[in-house]
């Protein structure tokens, strides 16, 4: 099932790049290593977010979309909570 992105993800994942792009510059400037952690941290943080964001957003999707079809949606959860641990 294709899945539609929505313009406020695409916006987070746009910030995102900004922030990686300021690590990069952070060691090309020979900053301190605590600051590029920090921001590294702030990095993962933003991209846990979201992966969290998509997948539960394509969960509601996917679980609408089996039921429509008269299935178990176990299976569907089941996935979703895979994607979030493989994640991790």
């Amino acid at each position: 099932m294709a899945y539609e992105y929505n313009d406020d993800l695409k916006k987070r994942l746009k910030r995102l790049e900004g922030q990686v792009r300021g690590v990069l510059r952070l060691m090309e400037e020979r900053k301190d290593c605590k600051d590029v952690i920090t921001q590294l941290s702030a990095v993962r943080s933003a991209a846990d977010k979201a992966i969290a964001t998509i997948v539960a957003e394509n969960l509601e999707q996917c679980i609408i979309a089996e039921q429509e079809m008269g299935g178990d949606t176990r299976n569907v959860v089941k996935q979703a909570i895979e994607l979030l641990v493989k994640s991790r």
